[in-house]
């Protein structure tokens, strides 16, 4: 991790998980945080902020989530964590597999590339 502490980590994959499932399963919160680490503190505070907000409807269920799906927290949240998994990102040492392989994406294209997450500051 570059700049969240494992709370906040914990946080990240608790709230991200039941919006975008496999997002934990991919270790997707070391993608959020190489992105917070190339964020103003500012912003990265109000990223933190957002996803604090949404920590007790995340751990509510689908119900609880259902009644802030429309608050800006939550899409900004929502945004993030499908970037992160659906970009195929499978951080060093977990599981996966990765989005690709779970929705079936395997053009000729795609599965010829090599995907390189150094310029984030995630190598493996």
């Amino acid at each position: 991790m570059q700049v969240l502490t494992e709370a906040q980590a914990e946080l990240v994959r608790g709230v991200a998980d039941p919006i975008v499932p496999g997002f934990a399963r991919v270790g997707a919160e070391v993608y959020i945080d190489a992105l917070l680490a190339r964020m103003p503190e500012g912003d990265r505070a109000a990223v933190l902020g957002a996803f604090q907000a949404l920590a007790g409807p995340a751990g509510g269920g689908e119900d609880a989530l259902r009644e802030v799906q429309f608050t800006p927290e939550f899409q900004f949240v929502r945004a993030l964590a499908c970037e992160a998994y659906y970009s195929d990102f499978v951080a060093p040492g977990a599981a996966g597999p990765g989005a690709w392989t779970e929705i079936d994406f395997n053009s000729p294209l795609a599965t010829r590339l090599n995907k390189d997450w150094s310029y984030l500051g995630v190598t493996g």
